[in-house]
């Protein structure tokens, strides 16, 4: 099997013009989805601590309804519903991107939920004897130590993110596992696309995964 590889279509030259596109997006809805997701997902966080049931009940059916659902199932009720919803097609990339937002951010509210939640309440309450107000509070002493300790969580699940997004090829959605195989079927190496694929992915895993590493063990030494 390995003896039948055409080992000259592991060039970039030949698959450079298939498979740049894909790549690119595969970056950008993996930065656009984690920082999006940050966002929400803090909003959604801050909003089941608030200890008010009108903010507390909707954020948590949303978070506990995200995460029970496939991704894959996701971006086709999205894909579908948001072009009937608004009368007008979005686009297989906006309905990822819309997706991936909305979905990465039920699973960062669950990390932004533990890190506040590791704060030593003696900090908290600290805040509140200098006279703070919550928002200061949260903003000031809470939220920078929270998400400092929250970084090496936010990478790991970015990683997460980043294999994902080969998932968008449900909706038609050009990303880099589409430009491998639309690099195999034009090429006529299927099987050759496909493996440098798992390759591509592996190696920026593992490569993102080792600077994850680093990360938190600084983090520890800071702590």
């Amino acid at each position: 099997m390995l003896g039948n590889l055409d080992l000259s279509f592991f060039s970039w030259d030949v698959l450079g013009p298939f498979v740049t596109k894909g790549f690119i997006f595969s970056i950008w809805l993996t930065i656009v989805a984690t920082i999006g997701g940050i966002v929400f997902g803090t909003v959604l966080a801050l909003m089941r601590l608030s200890g008010k049931p009108f903010l507390e009940i909707p954020s948590a059916a949303y978070v506990n309804t995200m995460r029970s659902i496939p991704l894959v199932m996701v971006l086709l009720w999205f894909f579908l519903l948001i072009p009937f919803a608004i009368g007008r097609p979005i686009g297989a990339e906006m309905s990822a991107i819309i997706t991936f937002i909305a979905f990465e951010a039920a699973y960062f509210s669950e990390i932004v939920r533990a890190g506040i939640q590791s704060i030593p309440k003696g900090q908290v309450n600290a805040g509140f004897a200098l006279g703070m107000s919550y928002g200061q509070n949260m903003k000031l002493v809470i939220l920078p130590q929270a998400f400092r300790n929250m970084l090496p969580v936010f990478l790991t699940q970015t990683i997460i993110l980043f294999q994902d997004t080969s998932l968008v090829y449900a909706i038609g959605a050009y990303d880099m596992l589409k430009g491998f195989e639309t690099a195999g079927k034009n090429l006529g190496r299927p099987v050759e696309a496909y493996l440098l694929a798992a390759i591509l992915y592996f190696v920026m895993c593992l490569g993102l995964s080792w600077i994850v590493r680093r990360i938190q063990l600084k983090v520890q030494i800071i702590r």
